[in-house]
Protein backbone atom coordinates (compact mmCIF):
# COMPACT_ATOMS: atom_id res chain seq x y z
CA UNK A 1 0.00 0.00 0.00
CA UNK A 2 1.13 3.39 -0.92
CA UNK A 3 2.26 5.82 2.35
CA UNK A 4 1.66 9.34 2.72
CA UNK A 5 5.77 9.17 2.29
CA UNK A 6 6.23 7.51 -1.41
CA UNK A 7 4.06 10.95 -2.61
CA UNK A 8 5.49 13.58 -3.82
CA UNK A 9 4.23 16.01 -1.12
CA UNK A 10 5.66 19.61 -0.51
CA UNK A 11 9.02 19.10 1.49
CA UNK A 12 7.88 21.52 4.37
CA UNK A 13 4.46 18.80 4.71
CA UNK A 14 6.68 15.88 5.44
CA UNK A 15 6.40 14.45 9.06
CA UNK A 16 3.80 16.81 10.00
CA UNK A 17 0.55 15.47 11.58
CA UNK A 18 -3.50 16.95 10.52
CA UNK A 19 -5.12 18.70 13.25
CA UNK A 20 -6.37 15.96 15.41
CA UNK A 21 -9.39 16.97 18.02
CA UNK A 22 -10.63 13.82 19.70
CA UNK A 23 -13.81 13.08 18.05
CA UNK A 24 -15.60 10.52 20.44
CA UNK A 25 -18.83 10.81 20.84
CA UNK A 26 -19.53 10.15 24.20
CA UNK A 27 -22.33 11.27 26.77
CA UNK A 28 -20.41 14.57 28.17
CA UNK A 29 -18.58 16.28 25.08
CA UNK A 30 -16.51 18.64 27.22
CA UNK A 31 -13.04 19.41 24.68
CA UNK A 32 -13.38 21.10 22.07
CA UNK A 33 -15.29 24.48 23.42
CA UNK A 34 -18.54 23.77 21.98
CA UNK A 35 -21.55 25.61 22.80
CA UNK A 36 -23.34 22.48 24.57
CA UNK A 37 -26.57 24.11 24.86
CA UNK A 38 -29.03 23.36 22.16
CA UNK A 39 -29.99 26.18 19.07
CA UNK A 40 -33.56 27.25 20.21
CA UNK A 41 -36.49 25.68 18.28
CA UNK A 42 -38.17 29.06 17.04
CA UNK A 43 -34.62 29.67 16.07
CA UNK A 44 -34.48 26.41 14.10
CA UNK A 45 -37.61 26.93 12.34
CA UNK A 46 -36.43 30.43 11.14
CA UNK A 47 -33.07 29.12 10.12
CA UNK A 48 -35.43 25.55 8.11
CA UNK A 49 -38.06 28.18 6.53
CA UNK A 50 -34.90 30.51 4.94
CA UNK A 51 -32.72 27.52 3.94
CA UNK A 52 -36.13 26.00 1.72
CA UNK A 53 -36.20 28.87 0.37
CA UNK A 54 -32.40 28.92 -0.91
CA UNK A 55 -33.28 25.15 -1.61
CA UNK A 56 -35.42 26.82 -5.02
CA UNK A 57 -32.28 28.49 -6.74
CA UNK A 58 -29.97 25.81 -5.33
CA UNK A 59 -29.12 25.40 -9.30
CA UNK A 60 -27.70 28.92 -9.43
CA UNK A 61 -24.08 29.59 -7.50
CA UNK A 62 -24.93 31.77 -4.35
CA UNK A 63 -24.07 35.56 -3.99
CA UNK A 64 -20.39 35.50 -3.90
CA UNK A 65 -20.15 38.53 -2.36
CA UNK A 66 -22.67 37.04 0.58
CA UNK A 67 -23.88 40.30 0.70
CA UNK A 68 -27.16 40.03 3.40
CA UNK A 69 -24.87 38.14 5.66
CA UNK A 70 -22.52 40.46 5.53
CA UNK A 71 -24.85 43.32 5.96
CA UNK A 72 -26.34 41.22 9.02
CA UNK A 73 -22.90 40.78 11.07
CA UNK A 74 -22.11 44.51 10.87
CA UNK A 75 -25.48 45.47 12.26
CA UNK A 76 -24.80 42.47 15.00
CA UNK A 77 -20.85 44.19 15.40
CA UNK A 78 -21.99 47.61 15.69
CA UNK A 79 -18.76 49.79 16.33
CA UNK A 80 -20.15 51.96 12.79
CA UNK A 81 -19.03 49.20 10.69
CA UNK A 82 -20.63 48.19 7.66
CA UNK A 83 -20.57 45.53 5.13
CA UNK A 84 -17.86 46.56 3.41
CA UNK A 85 -15.99 45.91 6.55
CA UNK A 86 -16.84 42.05 7.17
CA UNK A 87 -15.48 39.01 5.52
CA UNK A 88 -16.79 35.57 5.88
CA UNK A 89 -15.95 32.10 5.56
CA UNK A 90 -16.42 28.40 6.31
CA UNK A 91 -15.20 28.55 9.97
CA UNK A 92 -12.94 31.34 11.53
CA UNK A 93 -9.94 28.66 10.12
CA UNK A 94 -11.04 29.40 6.59
CA UNK A 95 -10.72 33.10 7.53
CA UNK A 96 -7.48 32.83 8.91
CA UNK A 97 -5.73 30.74 5.69
CA UNK A 98 -7.43 33.91 3.35
CA UNK A 99 -5.34 36.20 5.54
CA UNK A 100 -1.94 34.44 5.72
CA UNK A 101 -2.79 33.58 1.81
CA UNK A 102 -3.06 37.37 1.02
CA UNK A 103 -0.66 38.73 4.02
CA UNK A 104 1.58 36.12 4.21
CA UNK A 105 3.27 33.45 2.70
CA UNK A 106 6.76 32.34 1.65
CA UNK A 107 9.58 34.37 3.01
CA UNK A 108 7.30 36.17 5.41
CA UNK A 109 6.72 35.43 9.13
CA UNK A 110 3.90 35.46 11.25
CA UNK A 111 4.64 35.80 15.42
CA UNK A 112 2.66 34.43 18.08
CA UNK A 113 3.03 34.08 21.94
CA UNK A 114 1.97 30.43 22.84
CA UNK A 115 0.50 28.63 24.64
CA UNK A 116 -2.21 29.86 22.13
CA UNK A 117 -4.70 28.05 19.21
CA UNK A 118 -3.20 24.75 18.35
CA UNK A 119 -4.40 25.94 14.37
CA UNK A 120 -2.46 29.20 14.22
CA UNK A 121 1.10 27.38 13.50
CA UNK A 122 -0.81 24.27 11.25
CA UNK A 123 -2.54 27.29 9.41
CA UNK A 124 0.83 29.13 9.28
CA UNK A 125 2.81 25.82 8.19
CA UNK A 126 -0.13 25.43 5.61
CA UNK A 127 0.26 28.60 3.89
CA UNK A 128 4.38 28.52 3.99
CA UNK A 129 4.04 31.66 6.74
CA UNK A 130 7.39 31.34 8.83
CA UNK A 131 5.99 31.00 12.76
CA UNK A 132 7.88 32.85 15.04
CA UNK A 133 6.90 32.60 19.00
CA UNK A 134 7.41 34.77 22.12
CA UNK A 135 7.34 33.94 25.55
CA UNK A 136 4.13 35.49 27.78
CA UNK A 137 4.21 36.95 30.93
CA UNK A 138 3.01 35.13 34.31
CA UNK A 139 -0.18 33.99 34.40
CA UNK A 140 -0.04 33.33 30.45
CA UNK A 141 -0.89 37.55 30.02
CA UNK A 142 0.68 39.53 27.26
CA UNK A 143 1.85 42.99 28.13
CA UNK A 144 2.67 45.64 25.86
CA UNK A 145 6.11 45.68 26.94
CA UNK A 146 6.52 42.12 26.70
CA UNK A 147 4.95 42.27 22.58
CA UNK A 148 7.63 44.74 21.65
CA UNK A 149 10.18 43.55 22.49
CA UNK A 150 9.34 40.20 20.54
CA UNK A 151 8.37 42.49 17.75
CA UNK A 152 11.45 44.23 17.76
CA UNK A 153 13.44 41.30 17.84
CA UNK A 154 11.39 39.46 15.20
CA UNK A 155 10.27 41.75 12.84
CA UNK A 156 7.45 39.85 12.22
CA UNK A 157 5.20 40.23 8.96
CA UNK A 158 1.86 39.30 10.72
CA UNK A 159 1.11 39.39 14.52
CA UNK A 160 -1.45 37.11 16.34
CA UNK A 161 -3.04 37.76 19.68
CA UNK A 162 -5.64 35.09 21.01
CA UNK A 163 -8.13 37.04 23.03
CA UNK A 164 -9.57 35.84 25.10
CA UNK A 165 -6.73 33.15 24.43
CA UNK A 166 -7.40 29.41 24.00
CA UNK A 167 -6.19 27.28 25.77
CA UNK A 168 -5.64 29.59 28.77
CA UNK A 169 -8.76 31.72 28.98
CA UNK A 170 -6.15 35.07 29.69
CA UNK A 171 -7.14 38.29 27.92
CA UNK A 172 -5.29 40.52 25.65
CA UNK A 173 -5.34 44.38 26.58
CA UNK A 174 -6.53 46.87 24.20
CA UNK A 175 -3.47 48.48 24.90
CA UNK A 176 -1.28 45.78 24.28
CA UNK A 177 -3.09 45.36 20.73
CA UNK A 178 -2.40 49.26 20.02
CA UNK A 179 1.10 49.15 21.31
CA UNK A 180 1.68 46.61 18.46
CA UNK A 181 -0.05 48.43 16.01
CA UNK A 182 2.10 51.04 16.20
CA UNK A 183 5.38 48.86 16.14
CA UNK A 184 5.27 47.02 13.05
CA UNK A 185 4.12 47.97 9.10
CA UNK A 186 2.63 44.84 9.26
CA UNK A 187 -1.25 42.50 10.05
CA UNK A 188 -2.21 42.84 13.59
CA UNK A 189 -4.91 39.97 13.77
CA UNK A 190 -6.71 39.83 16.65
CA UNK A 191 -8.56 36.26 17.22
CA UNK A 192 -11.74 37.20 19.29
CA UNK A 193 -13.42 33.69 19.29
CA UNK A 194 -14.29 34.16 22.74
CA UNK A 195 -14.72 37.46 23.10
CA UNK A 196 -18.89 37.08 23.91
CA UNK A 197 -17.90 35.07 27.24
CA UNK A 198 -15.25 38.13 28.40
CA UNK A 199 -16.61 41.26 31.08
CA UNK A 200 -17.74 43.96 29.03
CA UNK A 201 -15.01 46.02 30.69
CA UNK A 202 -12.17 44.08 28.89
CA UNK A 203 -13.45 45.65 26.13
CA UNK A 204 -13.00 44.48 22.05
CA UNK A 205 -10.28 45.23 19.46
CA UNK A 206 -13.08 46.42 17.31
CA UNK A 207 -13.07 49.82 19.10
CA UNK A 208 -9.25 50.24 17.75
CA UNK A 209 -10.15 49.49 14.03
CA UNK A 210 -10.98 53.00 13.12
CA UNK A 211 -7.48 54.68 11.73
CA UNK A 212 -5.90 51.12 11.86
CA UNK A 213 -6.16 50.01 8.36
CA UNK A 214 -4.07 47.04 9.24
CA UNK A 215 -5.39 45.54 12.37
CA UNK A 216 -8.23 42.38 11.88
CA UNK A 217 -10.70 41.27 14.18
CA UNK A 218 -11.66 37.64 13.74
CA UNK A 219 -14.89 36.58 15.22
CA UNK A 220 -17.02 33.21 15.07
CA UNK A 221 -20.38 31.87 15.16
CA UNK A 222 -19.62 28.54 16.47
CA UNK A 223 -19.21 29.30 20.14
CA UNK A 224 -21.47 32.31 21.43
CA UNK A 225 -23.99 31.47 19.02
CA UNK A 226 -23.77 27.62 19.41
CA UNK A 227 -23.28 27.38 15.61
CA UNK A 228 -20.09 25.16 15.21
CA UNK A 229 -21.64 22.58 12.69
CA UNK A 230 -22.48 25.33 10.23
CA UNK A 231 -18.90 26.56 10.12
CA UNK A 232 -19.49 30.33 9.34
CA UNK A 233 -16.48 32.50 11.39
CA UNK A 234 -15.71 36.32 10.02
CA UNK A 235 -13.66 39.35 10.28
CA UNK A 236 -13.76 43.24 10.23
CA UNK A 237 -11.28 45.33 8.84
CA UNK A 238 -10.93 48.25 6.22
CA UNK A 239 -12.52 47.62 3.23
CA UNK A 240 -8.80 47.18 1.66
CA UNK A 241 -8.13 44.11 3.84
CA UNK A 242 -11.70 42.98 2.38
CA UNK A 243 -10.27 43.18 -1.26
CA UNK A 244 -7.16 41.80 -0.32
CA UNK A 245 -8.98 38.60 0.91
CA UNK A 246 -10.86 38.61 -2.29
CA UNK A 247 -7.72 37.87 -4.07
CA UNK A 248 -6.91 34.47 -2.39
CA UNK A 249 -10.49 32.92 -1.87
CA UNK A 250 -12.19 30.52 -4.31
CA UNK A 251 -15.34 31.80 -6.02
CA UNK A 252 -18.75 31.24 -4.27
CA UNK A 253 -16.31 29.86 -1.11
CA UNK A 254 -20.00 30.55 1.00
CA UNK A 255 -22.72 28.25 0.00
CA UNK A 256 -26.37 29.40 -0.62
CA UNK A 257 -27.54 27.14 2.64
CA UNK A 258 -24.54 28.78 5.07
CA UNK A 259 -25.51 31.87 4.02
CA UNK A 260 -29.16 31.58 4.68
CA UNK A 261 -28.73 29.48 8.49
CA UNK A 262 -26.19 32.16 9.23
CA UNK A 263 -28.48 35.15 8.55
CA UNK A 264 -31.45 32.98 10.17
CA UNK A 265 -29.38 32.82 13.01
CA UNK A 266 -28.28 36.43 13.18
CA UNK A 267 -31.64 37.73 13.00
CA UNK A 268 -32.27 36.11 16.76
CA UNK A 269 -29.48 37.12 17.94
CA UNK A 270 -31.05 37.71 21.64
CA UNK A 271 -32.67 34.09 21.69
CA UNK A 272 -29.03 33.17 20.43
CA UNK A 273 -26.86 34.76 23.28
CA UNK A 274 -29.23 33.73 26.10
CA UNK A 275 -27.13 31.15 26.83
CA UNK A 276 -24.05 33.09 27.26
CA UNK A 277 -24.65 34.11 31.00
CA UNK A 278 -25.35 30.36 32.13
CA UNK A 279 -22.11 29.36 29.91
CA UNK A 280 -20.07 32.12 32.19
CA UNK A 281 -21.49 30.53 35.14
CA UNK A 282 -20.65 27.15 34.94
CA UNK A 283 -17.34 28.48 33.59
CA UNK A 284 -17.25 30.43 37.08
CA UNK A 285 -18.40 27.19 38.79
CA UNK A 286 -15.35 25.35 37.26
CA UNK A 287 -12.85 27.72 38.46
CA UNK A 288 -14.22 27.75 42.22
CA UNK A 289 -14.67 24.00 42.48
CA UNK A 290 -11.85 22.88 40.55
CA UNK A 291 -9.53 24.88 43.63
CA UNK A 292 -11.77 23.39 45.93
CA UNK A 293 -10.71 19.84 44.70
CA UNK A 294 -7.03 21.00 45.26
CA UNK A 295 -6.51 21.42 41.39
CA UNK A 296 -5.00 25.69 39.83
CA UNK A 297 -7.60 26.54 37.70
CA UNK A 298 -6.61 29.55 36.11
CA UNK A 299 -9.57 32.22 35.54
CA UNK A 300 -10.95 32.69 32.67
CA UNK A 301 -12.96 35.30 29.55
CA UNK A 302 -13.83 32.44 27.60
CA UNK A 303 -16.46 29.49 27.43
CA UNK A 304 -13.29 26.70 29.51
CA UNK A 305 -11.56 26.71 31.80
CA UNK A 306 -7.08 25.14 31.84
CA UNK A 307 -6.10 24.04 35.48
CA UNK A 308 -3.24 22.67 36.64
CA UNK A 309 -1.70 20.57 39.33
CA UNK A 310 -2.95 17.13 37.54
CA UNK A 311 -0.54 14.45 38.30
CA UNK A 312 -0.81 12.42 34.98
CA UNK A 313 -2.83 14.50 32.97
CA UNK A 314 -3.22 11.74 30.04
CA UNK A 315 -4.34 9.34 32.56
CA UNK A 316 -6.88 11.86 33.91
CA UNK A 317 -8.19 11.81 30.44
CA UNK A 318 -8.81 8.24 30.01
CA UNK A 319 -10.56 7.50 33.13
CA UNK A 320 -12.95 10.46 32.62
CA UNK A 321 -13.48 9.06 29.08
CA UNK A 322 -14.26 5.47 30.42
CA UNK A 323 -17.03 7.10 32.09
CA UNK A 324 -18.41 9.09 29.17
CA UNK A 325 -16.89 12.27 29.56
CA UNK A 326 -14.50 13.42 27.53
CA UNK A 327 -12.27 17.10 27.77
CA UNK A 328 -9.05 18.20 26.45
CA UNK A 329 -5.75 16.94 27.30
CA UNK A 330 -3.87 19.84 25.44
CA UNK A 331 -0.27 18.54 26.11
CA UNK A 332 0.65 20.56 28.57
CA UNK A 333 2.43 19.16 31.24
CA UNK A 334 -0.25 18.57 34.66
CA UNK A 335 -2.49 20.55 33.16
CA UNK A 336 -6.09 19.84 31.31
CA UNK A 337 -8.44 21.83 29.73
CA UNK A 338 -12.27 21.36 29.95
CA UNK A 339 -15.01 23.46 28.10
CA UNK A 340 -17.91 24.52 30.23
CA UNK A 341 -20.96 22.89 29.33
CA UNK A 342 -24.84 22.94 30.67
CA UNK A 343 -25.54 22.45 34.52
CA UNK A 344 -26.23 19.38 34.39
CA UNK A 345 -22.80 17.92 32.54
CA UNK A 346 -20.36 20.68 34.50
CA UNK A 347 -21.68 18.47 37.56
CA UNK A 348 -21.32 15.24 35.95
CA UNK A 349 -17.72 16.15 35.04
CA UNK A 350 -16.88 17.73 38.68
CA UNK A 351 -18.14 14.58 40.26
CA UNK A 352 -16.34 12.21 38.59
CA UNK A 353 -13.14 14.13 38.71
CA UNK A 354 -13.87 14.22 42.48
CA UNK A 355 -13.99 10.75 43.00
CA UNK A 356 -10.82 10.73 41.25
CA UNK A 357 -8.74 13.04 43.19
CA UNK A 358 -7.74 11.81 45.95
CA UNK A 359 -4.99 9.41 43.58
CA UNK A 360 -4.80 12.12 41.30
CA UNK A 361 -3.56 15.38 42.66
Amino acid sequence: MTSLNDLPIRDDLRGLTPYGAPQAHVRVELNVNENTHPVPEPVIAEIMARMAKALTTINRYPDREFTELRESLAAYLGHGLKAANIWAANGSNEVIQHVLQAFGGPGRSVLAFPPTYSMHPIIASATGTTWLTAQRDEGFHISAETALAAIAEQKPDVIFFCAPNNPTGTPVSLETIAAAYDATEGIVFVDEAYVEFAPVSHGTALSLLDGRPRLVVSRTMSKAFAFAGARVGYLAADPAVVDALRLVRLPYHLSALTQAAAVGALAHTPAMLAMVDEIKSQRDRLVHELAMLGFTPYESSANFVLFGNVADPHDVFEKLLAQGIIIRDIGMTHHLRVTAGTEAETSEFLAALALLNATLV
